[in-house]
């Protein structure tokens, strides 16, 4: 497709779709193919998406009761449902990833809606008993407009990630999508208004980090900031934060380990390992990208996962039959390379993978499942966040070498352990720095569930009910309820 054929999509404010200060041209990264073009923010558009979510709490949205901002999210539940189809294949095409996954996500999205649609039942405050003729209690209001940032690898899970929460709270809401990958995000804000949100209430605009993003997290408008993408992205945001002393939340990086014991169920623990880095072709900050083994099964088990490994399907994102998609672009392709290739120059051996194909037609963004043995966990590869579908295979002793090693990170986002002594899973849970541990199973978000991180993989907390709070401002009010005249200083 031309770029003069290609689909337009434009920015999403005060409910109405609008053109930005410049464009952006969208590539299918598993064929190289132009599939559309996006508008781009510049100051006056973001100056304009602020304006309309201060409007908007100010006027219709802020005036919303709970039972209709409840109603309001699982109507757009509902139309996401419905819409499944469309939403599904445009982020397969956007994003390269394998449409089975896209659709799984899918189910994520609706239920991230459902559940803060119900939870707004639990915004509520308390009386307090402080004594005497005074009537305390606590109210929760919104903070107010909440600048939110998503990344490129789940575009519209993410969005919902962000916005449920905040629309569940009763904020306004400015989102920046990753500029590689709009459309569904786009999409979604077009939906919220075919459902009913108020004009104003979620605005959507486009552009790159450093120049749309910082101006939307520097804005004055702004009352919170939420953001999920790179560690080193996220260090920066809090700088910008820190002089207006903004609420802010950050979802980052990972370098999340897989802990196989000896005595786990391996017919489990394998094909959950490969599932675990493989999914999304290891794009995900939860990815277990460092598998640890217990020395007694660690050549069984690398010969194994490999077999299984390299019978994961790669191809077209679109094929049902597909496992596996590609990168985002062919950037990223090349920096995913220059990590295998460093782990080759370390002494590591590439055991599966660790080539660009050369077999598939397009200016494509491919690369194949691949496993790295024979490092430490000192090597780069297995303390820098590749966010590629390439795994290190490390041996440990016990199981005190085991939280040794998967705590020898910066990064402290998600964790597995597999084991067959479920007292050994809970103290292992207990000892590893992550904000998630699973036992004896790989999925790692679920609606309702709390999702974050330790150390500098972030703090706050989404998807839970604690997500709620992160869009809320507490207010003590205190009524002298007494007919006594009050005088403190007796005058």
């Amino acid at each position: 497709m031309s770029v003069a054929t290609a689909r337009e999509f434009g920015l999403f404010i005060d409910g109405e779709t609008v053109e930005g200060s410049s464009t952006r041209e969208l590539v299918e990264p598993a064929t190289g193919e132009t599939f559309g073009v996006a508008q781009l923010a510049g100051e006056a558009e973001i100056d304009r998406a602020v304006e309309a979510a201060r409007g908007a709490l100010d006027g219709d949205w802020g005036k919303t009761p709970a039972n209709e901002r409840s109603r309001l999210l699982h109507a757009l539940a509902d139309a996401i449902a419905v819409n499944r189809k469309e939403l599904s294949e445009l982020e397969s095409r956007n994003v390269g990833k394998a449409i089975t996954s896209t659709k799984a996500e899918l189910f994520g999205a609706v239920e991230n809606f459902r559940f803060y649609a119900s939870a707004i039942g639990s915004i509520a405050g308390r009386s307090n008993p402080i004594g005497g003729s005074l009537l305390s209690y606590t109210l929760k209001e919104p903070v107010g407009v909440a600048g939110q940032i998503v990344p490129w690898n789940y575009p519209l899970l993410m969005t919902t990630w962000k916005l449920a929460p905040a629309l569940a709270a009763g904020c306004a809401v400015v989102l920046k999508p990753d500029p590689q990958t709009p459309v569904t995000a786009l999409r979604l804000a077009e939906l919220a208004a075919e459902v009913g949100f108020p004009a104003g209430a979620i605005n959507i605009v486009t552009g790159e980090g450093p120049t749309t993003g910082a101006y939307l997290v520097k804005h004055p408008g702004v009352d919170k900031v939420a953001f999920t993408g790179s560690t080193k992205t996220g260090g920066e945001i809090m700088r910008l934060c820190s002089e207006p002393i903004k609420r802010l939340t950050l979802e980052l990086g990972g370098k999340s380990p897989n802990l196989v014991f000896a005595d786990a169920d391996l017919e489990s623990a394998i094909p959950s390992a490969v599932w675990s880095i493989y999914y999304s072709a290891g794009q995900s900050c939860e990815a277990r990208s460092r598998v640890l083994v217990e020395q007694a099964i660690y050549d069984d088990f690398v010969n194994a996962f490999t077999e299984q490994a390299g019978r994961v399907k790669m191809g077209d994102p679109l094929d049902a039959e597909t496992q596996m998609g590609s990168l985002i672009s062919q950037a990223h392709q090349e920096r995913v390379h220059s990590f295998v290739e460093g782990a080759r120059g370390e002494g590591g051996e590439v055991v599966l993978g660790g080539q660009i194909p050369t077999d598939l037609s397009g200016e494509h963004a491919f690369y194949p499942p691949t496993v790295v043995a024979g490092l430490e966990n000192s090597s780069t590869i297995a303390q820098e966040e590749v966010f590629g579908p390439g795994v290190t295979i490390i041996p440990f002793a016990d199981e005190k070498d085991a939280i040794r090693i998967a705590n020898d990170v910066k990064y402290g986002l998600m964790a597995s352990v597999w084991t067959g002594d479920p007292a050994k899973g809970h103290r292992l849970a207990t000892r590893i720095k992550a904000g998630t541990v699973g036992i004896n199973m790989p999925y790692t978000a679920f609606p309702g569930l709390p999702f974050g991180g330790y150390k500098q993989s972030g703090f706050g907390r989404e998807l839970g009910i604690e997500s709620l709070d992160l869009y809320l401002e507490t207010k003590s009010v205190t009524v002298n309820t007494g007919s006594r005249p009050i005088n403190p200083f007796g005058l």
